[in-house]
């Protein structure tokens, strides 16, 4: 993956940043870790460019790519994820979306939420994504 990745400590805890524009603007990390457990706070299928892809199955994509990235950024592995939640704009692409979901983490199986919201902070995306891993290494 062509994303920069920052990675820091701060408050006793390593955190990391993905430089997308929200995260300065809000106060925030793409992930944090804290002992064991890492949060991957509300991810949307941003490209490296800054540019969110036209089809809910590119966006999933995108945004599972940037979850895992952040976990092994915090020195997790994938495998370690136990739970996502997916904020969708519109039910219906629950097929298309959960279909990714099971192709990238259905051997892991997590606990999982789907829900549908009104809106997302970028007005192309389609779905937004977060995450908890807990490492056990």
């Amino acid at each position: 993956m062509d994303r920069v990745m920052t990675v820091s400590s701060l408050a006793g805890r390593k955190v990391v940043s993905t430089a997308a524009k929200w995260e300065p603007m809000v106060g925030y990390s793409r992930a944090v870790r804290a002992g064991n457990w890492i949060a991957v706070t509300g991810t949307i299928g941003l490209r490296p460019d800054g540019t969110c892809p036209p089809m809910a199955e590119e966006q999933m994509r995108q945004a599972l790519a940037i979850i895992i990235a952040s976990v092994e950024a915090l020195g997790g592995y994938r495998t370690e994820i136990m739970r996502t939640r997916m904020f969708v704009t519109d039910i219906g692409l629950l097929p298309e979306i959960g279909r990714v979901h099971a192709e990238i983490l259905g051997d892991i199986r997590p606990a999982t939420t789907m829900v549908q919201v009104a809106a997302l902070a970028d007005p192309v995306a389609v779905l937004e994504v977060e995450a908890d891993a807990f490492v056990t290494h």
